[in-house]
């Protein structure tokens, strides 16, 4: 233990040196998604940001830098400003915490209650008692509404003001204008005495009504991000930290470093990610992966922050802390995607940034209309009122004008346009984390929605990866079989390669059964062979004593071919048939064991020295259960299903056929460089190509294709280059990611949809004067509340 990991001398050691990391910031005054979209392009506009991640919910905005880039907080809060935000840097040591959940909602309540409080107090004097002419209820009303009008619209008259000195205007500006617009109304007709109706009911309504909508969609958009606050909330506080005496002590997890041991105790989270080095213990890993049942754990085993020990006793040692854990890359994946944009949204980016000032000139116009022409624009409504409703008209030109321009300027606020997408992004990604699919962003979900084709790896990712050697094949009468058989080991001991370590780690001792037809090599091979068919490697023991006797010198590893080195003066090779074909070794005589074992799904190797053939390796993958109904799953979604791999045409024909793949769309021996361009040319064919692969060595191809889905591990999340995550291998869920990105690109249509249909018909209605600005208010809140509504239906979604 004392070689595997050290212990902190105290407490208070000094921290490694620092480096240019996140930076958090509180932002004030934002009210909607229109609002985190100008906060988060104004950040992203500064040099050296990657990324914005900006929650309404908290008011809080995280800035991660460029790779070699530090972040300058001054330029970063003056980037805010400039669109008519604040920003305050947060302190290192509270950069982490996190913020009262409901102190949105919180606020909105507050304003809400004592809106509505007096605007049913007006209601009942106006509507029930009929007081709305008298004189003395006029004062009352100016009374209870005046500090509706100061408290409760403070937030709208803020942000109104903020983006008239940034030079821009957004939702805030339109209620400001229409409540202002009809309590100015009032106020004056109050004091001039006025004998007509006065309209401090409905200022007092507006605001009360779009408070409602604005704490509704706060508490619903609390809800959505349940899923990212379960996963912020999974990592203990404490960990049981192992002295340099063997003594527990249970220390912040903010104390803990890299190569600390620690202790876990069944029914322990674990607190930090690390690796085992004592123990056996099963741990759950569903809120990382999805995965229902537990995982096995001993000495070498990972583990990751927030999953939950079962059963066993565990002696770890860190790997990670803080933001290098796996937990918290995939909480940066899911909030990135969260903030991201899909081009999509760009249409409603440009249809609201002149939105506002379009409305400004209709609600200016329906003033003049009915206040300069009042008898043809009152024609106008009693023509369309039998075919639509018949609505009660002001009494006077002026109160026509302003109450009529007042609705305009309500009904038309472009707060749902401004949270159709992002309301579904927020919902799909959550909905996604929580199956243990990971969404990098908007413009992943809108890629899904233009998929025709599913480009697979097969190691990996329709198979196992895990190879073992099937069979084994040289010449009769071998009395050099040892010799070879730990040339084979030592030469591929060097390698990552999963063929290699398949050879260099076999342990098979005992004969494998012998296949038919299965016929010796030639006797032209100046090496005897490697015992007979059925042979097995002794494995890394054996390769040691050989290497300790006979020295491989100048060992090199070929991309997508093999391994060679020189041996006794020898070149000897390992790696596949084509590649030894090439470099003139003669293979003729391994020709029916390669179609014997081709057919059945195997990779054959061979091994030479020189020219040579010594021996004939069978190395066999097993086909992942699901892949069948994986590739079923996909025609039923209208999808092409292709795979590609290094293995030779025969095998990876034989592989393809039992998951259900075609022959003719099967990319055979081809090596890895070679991926990206078997994606173009699917692409020329006209195909839109998600890609499948295990992420790692795969960067090229899942960067060319269309869609990138990466079969990963949790400690790779960091490193892929992919669209779409699946932590889990288990390949079945990948119809379910495609279907559920595809399911949720169809919600961001629906709600843009709804959103521009619905200011598309209701602000001709309320300049025509069929909509009071009471019913704008309430039509506008409901609008939200449809958009998020809809969104939200993604949570239940099923594949």
């Amino acid at each position: 233990m004392e070689a595997s990991c050290h212990t902190s001398a105290t407490a208070d050691a000094a921290p490694a040196a620092p480096s240019a990391g996140p930076l958090s910031f509180t932002v004030n005054g934002m009210n909607c998604s229109s609002c985190v979209r100008h906060v988060t392009d104004a950040i992203q506009g500064v040099a050296g940001v990657a990324s914005a991640s900006v929650s309404l919910e908290q008011g809080r905005a995280t800035v991660r830098p460029k790779p070699g880039n530090h972040l300058d907080a001054q330029a970063i809060a003056q980037a805010v400003k400039s669109v008519g935000y604040d920003a305050t840097l947060v302190a290192t040591e509270d950069a982490h915490a996190h913020p009262h959940e409901h102190g949105r909602d919180q606020a909105w309540q507050r304003t809400m209650m004592l809106g509505a409080a007096v605007t049913v107090v007006l209601m009942l004097g106006e509507w029930v008692f009929g007081w709305g002419m008298e004189r003395w209820f006029q004062w009352v009303a100016f009374v209870l509404a005046l500090p509706v009008q100061i408290f409760c619209g403070a937030q709208f008259y803020r942000g109104a003001w903020n983006q008239l000195k940034a030079g821009s205007s957004n939702m805030d500006t339109l209620v400001a204008l229409g409540s202002t617009t009809a309590f100015a109304y009032s106020v004056v007709g109050l004091f001039a005495g006025w004998q007509s109706h006065l309209y401090f009911m409905e200022a007092a309504g507006i605001i009360t009504l779009i408070s409602v909508g604005h704490w509704l969609e706060a508490v619903i958009s609390t809800r959505a991000a349940s899923s990212l606050r379960a996963l912020l909330n999974l990592a203990p506080q404490t960990a049981r930290r192992l002295d340099e005496h063997g003594l527990e002590t249970e220390v912040p997890v903010a104390q803990l470093q890299p190569g600390d041991c620690i202790v876990l105790k069944p029914g322990d989270r674990v607190p930090t990610d690390a690796e085992v080095l004592e123990g056996n213990s099963a741990v759950d890993e569903s809120m990382l992966t999805g995965e229902s049942l537990p995982v096995d754990k001993a000495a070498g085993a990972k583990l990751y922050t927030g999953t939950s020990n079962q059963n066993g006793r565990l002696l770890a040692r860190v790997t990670a802390t803080g933001e290098a854990t796996a937990l918290a890359q995939i909480i940066a994946v899911v909030e990135r995607a969260q903030s991201s944009r899909a081009s999509i949204q760009k249409l409603g980016d440009k249809v609201s940034s002149v939105f506002v000032p379009v409305v400004v000139v209709l609600a200016f116009l329906t003033a003049l209309w009915w206040g300069i022409g009042f008898t043809s624009a009152a024609a106008a409504h009693d023509w369309l009122a039998p075919y639509l409703w018949h609505a009660a008209l002001p009494q006077t030109a002026l109160a026509a004008a302003v109450i009529h321009a007042a609705a305009v300027l309500i009904i038309a606020c472009p707060c749902a346009m401004g949270l159709a997408t992002p309301a579904a992004i927020m919902a799909g990604a959550n909905a996604a984390a929580r199956r243990g699919i990971l969404i990098r962003d908007g413009a992943a979900l809108e890629k899904s929605g233009t998929i025709t084709a599913v480009l697979f790896d097969k190691t990996g990712t329709l198979t196992h990866g895990k190879l073992s050697v099937a069979a084994f094949e040289d010449g009769r009468g071998s009395q050099a079989r040892a010799e070879v058989q730990s040339l084979a080991a030592a030469l591929t001991k060097p390698s990552h390669h999963p063929l290699s370590q398949a050879i260099a780690n076999s342990t098979l001792t005992a004969n494998l059964p012998l296949q038919e037809p299965a016929s010796p090599l030639g006797e032209s091979n100046a090496v005897p062979l490697l015992g007979g068919v059925g042979g097995g490697f002794r494995g890394a023991s054996q390769a040691q004593k050989f290497a300790a006797t006979n020295s491989l010198a100048d060992w090199r590893e070929l991309r997508g071919a093999g391994v060679q080195a020189l041996w006794n003066g020898q070149l000897v090779r390992l790696g596949s048939l084509n590649w030894l074909d090439e470099c003139q070794v003669n293979v003729a005589a391994a020709a029916k064991f390669r179609e014997h074992w081709s057919a059945q799904g195997a990779t054959v190797l061979g091994l030479a020295a020189d020219r040579s053939l010594l021996g004939v390796i069978a190395l066999r993958d097993t086909l992942k259960p699901a892949a069948q109904d994986v590739v079923a799953l996909l025609r039923a979604q209208k999808l092409g299903a292709y795979m590609v791999t290094g293995d030779n045409r025969a095998t990876a024909v034989a592989i393809a056929a039992q998951a259900g793949i075609p022959a003719n769309q099967v990319f055979a021996e081809v090596r890895p460089e070679r991926k990206a361009e078997i994606i173009k040319e699917l692409q020329a064919r006209g195909e839109r190509v998600a890609f499948v692969g295990d992420g790692i060595n795969d960067a090229p191809a899942l960067e060319q294709a269309d869609l990138g889905i990466a079969v990963s591990k949790a400690s790779d999340v960091a490193r892929e280059a992919a669209d779409i995550i699946l932590l889990k291998s288990d390949i079945q869920a990948i119809p379910e990611a495609i279907g559920l990105a595809q399911a949720t690109l169809r919600t961001i249509k629906q709600n843009l949809f709804w959103a521009f249909f619905y200011n598309a018909a209701s602000i001709p209605l309320a300049m025509l004067g069929f909509l009071s600005p009471l019913i704008c208010a309430a039509a506008m809140g409901l609008s939200d509340l449809i958009v998020i509504g809809n969104a939200l239906r993604l949570r239940q979604w099923k594949s």
